[in-house]
C-alpha cells in the first residue's frame, strides 16, 4: 500500500472514530427519549382542557393559524377531546414500547410523528427544548436504538454490535454541535455575552429563575464568570466532532455541568434534560468501559442487569416474523443511506449555508434556507435561529395583570384572581405560571398584541369562564404585561427597579365594545371612573393615564417609567401603548 493509500486509510479510521457511538449509550439515549416523552405528556395533561380542546384557549383553528400550511399533526383531524386524550395515551404506550426496545425502529418513527403532532397542536406552548427534542428523535429514526438492552436484542440471534459509525451517527452528533455553534454566533454579537454580564442579568429574572438562583444572585461576579465560561464552551463545542475517546471527557463534563446548572437555576422546561440526552451520545466505548470498570470496583456490578425489564418483556412479547432477515437487503441499505444523505443536506447543510448567508459570507439573495424551509417546517424539522437569550439577553422581568369589569361595576385582576391592582405580587414571579409551558404561552399572547388571534381568543375565554365559575358576569377584559427593568444593581432588589406597563389587548365581552379599564386610584373611586371607551379597540396608547388622572404627553416610548415602590394603591402605574421588547423565550 502506497503513501496515498495509507493516508486515506488513516483518514477513514479517524473519521469513523470521531462519529462512532457506543450501542450501550444508544440504549441509554433510547430510554431517556421514552422517559422524556412520558414526562412531557404528563406535564401537558395538567392543562389538557385549557390548551388542547376546542373549549380552551387554543382551538384547532388557532393552532393551524400559527403553524405553516400543511403542517403535520394527527390532532388536526379531530376536535373531540376524547379522541385527543386517546392520542395522548397512544403516545405514552409507544413511548413505553420505545423504552423497552420492542420493534424499536417502528416505535421511534411513530414517536417522532406523535411528538411533531403534539407540538403542532399547540405551537404557542413550545420552546427550543421541543425543537431540539424533535431533531434528536428525527435523527434517531436512522439509528439502531434497539441494538442493546432491548427486547429486540433479546429476541435476536446475532451478537449485538459494540459500536456504530455511519452518516446517521454523524448527523445526530453534528445537530448538537450545530445548535451550540449557532447560539455562540448570536451571542458573540453582544458585549453583554462576551463579557459574561448577560448571565448576571438573566439571574435577575424572577419570572423564570428557580431553586439555587436566589442564592446565586448574591454572587454577581461568580455569575459573570460562569456566563463567560459557558460562552467559551459554546465556542469550543466543535472540538466534540474532531476528538474522540477520552480526549472528549473534559469538554463533555463541562457541558454536562452547565446543563445541570441550568436545570437547578432557570425554569426553561425540559431543555437541560434534552440537551443532556444529546451530549451523552458523544460518550464513546472506551469511556463507557472505563465507567463499567469503575462501577465494578465499587461493587455496583454490571450496567445491564440479567433480568432487566427488556429481558422480562422479551419472554412474553411476540418475536419478529421468523422469515424476516436480520440483515436488511442491499437495496434497503442503499435506500437508507440515500434518505439519510438527503436529510443531512436538507436539514443541516442548507440551513448552515443560510446562517453564513445571514452573516454576509455568501453574497446576496437568495437565502439558501428559503429553498427548503417550508418543506422541513411541515415535519417540524426546520432549523430555528437557536438564539437562546441571544444576541440580546432578556433584561425585563415581567408579570401579567388582566383587568376585568363586572356587570356590577367591580374591577378584578382575573389573572391573579384578586381585586384589581397592578402592584407586584408577593410570591416569586415564576409562580404566576401553573406550569412552565404557561410562560411560553403567555409570551405568544404578548407577542400577538392587540389584533392577534391568540390574545383575542384568550380574552373571550376569560369572558366565558371566569365569571361563570364565580357566578358573575364580565363585561370587559384587558390584558396587560408589567415589565421591570433588570440591572446588575437590582438583580435581587425587586423594589428598586423601573417599571412600565404595556397593554396587550382590550376586549368587550359579548356585544360590549372594547374599552380601557383604568387603574384603581383609591378605594373611594367608583369602579367605572376613568374607564375610557375605545369602540375600535385600536386606540392603544392614545392616552397615558398619570397618577393625577391627567394625560402624560411625553410618554415617548409607549409607557412612562416609574419606581416600583411608588404608590400603594396602584396610582403610580402608567398605562401606555405596546412597545416591542426583543427577547428569546
Amino acid at each position: 500500500m502506497g503513501l496515498l493509500g495509507r493516508s486515506l486509510t488513516w483518514v477513514r479510521r479517524y473519521l469513523v472514530a470521531c462519529v462512532e457511538i457506543d450501542t450501550r449509550i444508544l440504549a441509554v439515549f433510547r430510554i431517556l427519549v421514552g422517559v422524556l416523552i412520558i414526562g412531557d405528556l404528563l406535564s401537558r395533561a395538567r392543562g389538557f382542557a385549557t390548551y388542547y380542546t376546542e373549549a380552551g384557549v387554543v382551538p384547532n383553528s388557532l393552532a393551524q393559524h400559527h403553524t405553516v400550511d400543511h403542517a403535520f399533526s394527527v390532532y388536526f383531524f379531530t376536535s373531540s377531546p376524547t379522541i385527543t386524550a386517546a392520542l395522548f395515551v397512544v403516545s405514552g404506550i409507544v413511548a413505553v414500547q420505545l423504552i423497552l426496545g420492542y420493534r424499536t425502529t417502528f416505535a421511534t418513527i411513530v414517536s417522532f410523528l406523535l411528538v411533531v403532532s403534539l407540538d403542532h397542536r399547540n405551537i404557542l406552548l413550545t420552546s427550543y427544548a421541543d425543537t431540539l427534542f424533535r431533531f434528536l428523535v428525527f435523527w434517531a429514526m436512522f439509528l439502531p436504538l434497539g441494538e442493546r438492552w432491548s427486547v429486540d436484542a433479546r429476541q435476536r440471534s446475532r451478537t449485538p454490535r459494540r459500536r456504530v459509525a455511519n452518516l446517521a451517527t454523524a448527523a445526530i452528533l453534528t445537530q448538537m454541535v450545530y445548535m451550540y455553534v449557532v447560539n455562540w454566533h448570536h451571542k458573540q454579537q453582544n458585549e453583554l455575552w462576551t463579557s459574561g454580564e448577560a448571565t448576571v442579568l438573566i439571574f435577575g429574572l424572577d419570572d423564570m429563575t428557580i431553586l439555587l438562583a436566589e442564592a446565586m444572585r448574591s454572587f454577581p461576579e461568580l455569575l459573570r464568570l460562569g456566563g463567560l465560561a459557558w460562552y467559551f464552551l459554546l465556542l469550543a463545542s466543535p472540538l466534540l466532532l474532531v476528538t474522540y475517546g477520552r480526549a472528549r471527557i473534559p469538554l463533555l463534563s463541562l457541558l454536562m455541568i452547565g446543563h445541570v446548572a441550568f436545570a437547578a437555576t432557570v425554569r426553561i422546561g425540559a431543555f437541560p434534560y434534552v440537551a443532556i440526552a444529546g451530549v451523552l451520545l458523544f460518550v464513546q466505548p472506551r469511556v463507557v468501559d472505563d465507567a463499567v470498570r469503575l462501577l465494578r470496583r465499587f461493587g455496583v456490578g454490571r450496567l445491564a442487569p440479567q433480568r432487566s425489564p427488556a429481558a422480562r418483556a422479551a419472554a412474553w412479547l411476540p418475536p419478529p416474523r421468523l422469515d424476516a432477515p436480520e440483515t436488511p437487503p442491499t437495496a434497503v441499505r442503499v435506500a437508507h443511506q440515500l434518505v439519510v444523505t438527503s436529510a443531512i443536506v436538507v436539514v443541516l447543510v442548507i440551513p448552515g449555508l443560510g446562517i453564513l448567508h445571514d452573516a454576509g459570507h455568501l453574497g446576496s439573495d437568495p437565502d439558501p434556507d428559503d429553498l427548503v424551509s417550508d418543506t422541513t417546517a411541515i415535519l417540524g424539522i426546520r432549523q430555528p435561529p437557536w438564539s437562546v437569550f441571544a444576541p440580546n439577553p432578556r433584561r425585563t422581568d415581567r408579570y401579567y395583570v388582566f383587568p376585568a369589569l363586572t356587570a356590577d361595576g367591580e374591577r378584578w385582576d382575573v389573572y391573579y384572581d384578586r381585586p384589581l391592582t397592578f402592584e407586584r405580587p408577593d410570591e416569586p414571579l415564576h409562580r404566576q405560571y401553573d406550569h412552565y409551558r404557561e410562560r411560553f404561552y403567555m409570551n405568544s399572547v404578548r407577542r400577538a398584541g392587540m389584533d392577534g388571534r391568540a390574545s383575542t381568543v384568550l380574552a373571550e375565554h376569560l369572558c366565558d369562564t371566569w365569571g361563570a365559575d364565580r357566578g358573575v358576569e364580565l363585561t370587559h377584559v384587558n390584558l396587560y404585561v408589567v415589565n421591570e427593568t433588570v440591572t446588575r444593581e437590582s438583580i435581587d432588589d425587586f423594589q428598586g427597579r423601573e417599571v412600565e406597563t404595556e397593554v396587550i389587548h382590550r376586549h368587550g365581552c359579548g356585544d360590549n365594545e372594547p374599552m380601557e379599564i383604568a387603574v384603581p386610584y383609591d378605594d373611594a373611586t367608583d369602579a367605572t371612573d376613568g374607564a375610557v371607551d375605545d369602540p375600535s379597540g385600536d386606540a392603544v396608547g392614545d392616552t397615558v393615564i398619570s397618577p393625577a388622572g391627567g394625560t402624560d404627553d411625553d410618554a415617548v416610548v409607549g409607557a412612562r417609567e416609574t419606581p416600583a415602590t411608588a404608590g400603594v394603591s396602584g396610582a403610580a402605574w402608567a398605562i401606555g401603548p405596546v412597545k416591542s421588547v426583543p427577547e428569546t423565550r
